[in-house]
């Protein structure tokens, strides 16, 4: 059971990888989108360990508190990139609506993906080592 809800987690994750590289091959690719795509991604992987550690994240897109808790379980996880990652959570919901205006280029959107990625590859890892089959 547990481990379906943690498959879950990673596929809504790969999920948002994939609608971020499809977006990254258009012309006027929409990085708002882009980089709320990216802060999801990252979430998703995050609660995808807690889930495996059997530890229950409130309802929150706060990437440093969700970090946190990896990292309280998990001290391999201090080795990811806490400011990076933290400052995804902007991209979680201030940037879908007109009232906060963010500017981000395609530059940034880029940087934002190459965090998914680590963020990606430092938890399946994580997943692997404590017995999780990927």
């Amino acid at each position: 059971m547990k481990e379906d809800i943690v498959l879950r987690w990673i596929q809504k994750a790969e999920n948002d990888i994939k609608a971020v590289e499809y977006l990254l091959t258009m012309e006027g690719t929409p990085v708002d989108i882009l980089s709320f795509h990216c802060q999801q991604a990252v979430e998703k992987y995050l609660k995808a360990y807690l889930t495996w550690a059997d530890l229950r994240v409130k309802k929150t897109h706060d990437l440093a508190a969700i970090l946190n808790l990896c990292i309280e379980n998990d001290e391999e996880f201090e080795k990811l990139d806490m400011d990076k990652i933290s400052q995804l959570t902007i991209y979680a919901i201030e940037i879908r609506y007109p009232e906060e205006h963010i500017e981000i280029s395609i530059d940034e959107v880029e940087e934002l993906y190459s965090i998914v990625r680590n963020v990606r590859e430092f938890v399946i890892k994580r997943l692997k080592e404590k017995g999780m089959e990927l």
